[in-house]
């Protein structure tokens, strides 16, 4: 009989800590539903303490999923616990997340402490989470730095204090896979009553190692992962939950299986990257768009003779249908909520009605619409309730001409228009907007990504711009790219603290 490998997912919790994919609370419920639907095991909701958004995502995703069990990430903190005790008041199955650094520099420079002292504090953090909850993880933060005799001291009394789960994280993502794999093994060994508690990893991608550190992890004895949708999550991310699943699912051999429908995966993976406004490297292992594509002439008559001498994982595994439903302007309502269900996605008739709408308007200007196209109409709502809307737009460019744009502002309901020259028919429609909203604000950064290959394309603009010592991130989507970079600019500004 195969182990079991637990999954536990961090996408609403570290993957949401990415600058720019913060999510409202009705768009992390509907992830936490799709997450429950793809199989996970556990779903870390939030951090209650950090802000009162984040108490009541967990509050509202507990209501919502059945049976994960919801977890809320603290410090070794009374108040944390009390607080996260409360945000899981709702949940049919609760776990409280708690924890402390162990490493030397953590230990010197960010606590001022001393080991043994770590040690109390951790102690007595799962002693008061298990007050509350018969479910406690430990986090020995940065464990991937710490000394594996002191480490094995923490793990060691932590379970005796009660902890049912110690997740072991490579918190900068520094360890080589081999190394990570025998800090797992030293915990096995050396550990008296490991056994009464589940090892977790939680690997980070710094040096791009974060899928292989973890999967040596649980070749050593772990038997939770710490993952996150895509990969996303602070700096260069975490572990890939799709890429532990796949590699759990292809690799027999090691007798280890999961919950995960993979059938789910790639609806998935499009939906957080909508929902996040966070694009998919092509080449992205399982879920990028080139995963499944072979360029090459000796790798493409290889797939042509059998799939097999190129493809380990068959498309349809990770629910990349060859024969799905091609929406065209002359699809039907129906058609179109089959999509947006295969997406993850449930919609009540009167918002069905206004995608519809919407959809319609996309593929008069499209020949195919993608899935991801779908998506961004189903979350193109998200700008209903801006202050500031844009209501037209004109702009004249071309070669050897001065760029001309003028264009018009809903601000509160109130009307502004200007008109502007610049280097560019973007760079002139943005300094028509700073005509109207006179700010400070500086551009930082500015991306264009399509999300598949025509001429006729919904571009995706993300930009990040600077006001008042702050960054702000904004997005915007359109088959005019300039139009899409006008909105994600007036997203950014709808965003600034007033």
């Amino acid at each position: 009989m195969a182990d079991r490998l637990f999954i536990f997912d961090t996408t609403l919790r570290d993957g949401e800590q990415v600058p720019g994919c913060q999510l409202n609370t009705v768009e992390k419920i509907q992830v936490a539903k799709q997450l429950e639907t793809l199989g996970v095991d556990v779903i870390e909701a939030g951090f209650p303490v950090s802000s009162p958004g984040d108490f009541n995502s967990v509050i509202e995703i507990s209501k919502a999923v059945t049976w994960p069990v919801i977890c809320a990430l603290t410090r070794a903190v009374q108040k944390d616990i009390d607080v996260a005790a409360e945000a899981l008041k709702y949940a049919k199955h609760k776990r409280i997340h708690t924890g402390i650094g162990t490493s030397d520099p953590h230990i010197r420079y960010k606590f001022n402490s001393t080991r043994e002292e770590i040690i109390e504090r951790a102690v007595a953090a799962v002693k008061y989470a298990r007050r509350y909850v018969d479910d406690v993880e430990f986090y020995a933060e940065d464990a991937g730095r710490t000394d594996n005799r002191y480490l094995a001291q923490v793990i060691e009394a932590v379970i005796k204090a009660g902890a049912t789960v110690v997740n072991i994280p490579d918190t900068t993502g520094y360890c080589l896979p081999e190394e990570y794999g025998a800090k797992i093994r030293y915990l096995m060994e050396n550990v008296d009553g490991i056994h009464k508690a589940v090892i977790s990893t939680h690997c980070h991608n710094d040096l791009g190692m974060a899928t292989a550190n973890t999967m040596s992890g649980v070749l050593a004895g772990a038997r939770q992962v710490e993952v996150t949708i895509n990969g996303i999550g602070e700096r260069a991310g975490n572990t890939s939950l799709e890429e532990i699943a796949m590699i759990v699912k292809c690799h027999h051999d090691i007798n280890i299986e999961t919950n995960i429908n993979t059938q789910k995966i790639y609806p998935t993976s499009r939906m957080v990257s909508s929902l996040m406004n966070m694009p998919v490297q092509p080449n992205k292992a399982i879920v990028g768009r080139n995963a499944f594509a072979h360029s090459s002439g000796i790798h493409q008559d290889g797939v042509l003779k059998n799939v097999q001498t190129y493809e380990i994982i068959d498309p349809k595994d990770v629910g990349i249908d060859d024969n799905a439903i091609v929406l065209t302007a002359r699809s039907g309502r129906a058609a179109l909520k089959h999509r947006l269900s295969v997406l993850g996605i449930e919609m009540e008739q009167p918002k069905l009605d206004k995608v519809y709408e919407d959809f319609l308007k996309l593929a008069d200007k499209k020949k195919d619409i993608t899935d991801d196209d779908i998506l961004l109409l189903a979350g193109a709502d998200r700008s209903l309730n801006h202050h500031i809307k844009l209501e037209y737009l004109q702009v004249t460019s071309g070669v050897g001409v001065r760029s001309v744009a003028s264009l018009g502002l809903n601000i509160s309901g109130e009307h502004f228009e200007a008109a502007a020259t610049g280097n560019g028919p973007v760079d002139a429609a943005i300094k028509a907007v700073k005509q109207i909203i006179k700010r400070q604000m500086t551009l930082k950064e500015f991306t264009i990504q399509a999300i598949s290959k025509g001429s006729d394309d919904v571009g995706k603009v993300h930009m990040q711009v600077e006001y008042d010592g702050q960054m702000y991130y904004g997005f915007g989507a359109n088959t005019d790219i300039i139009a899409a970079s006008v909105e994600a600019y007036i997203d950014c500004i709808n965003k600034f603290k007033h």
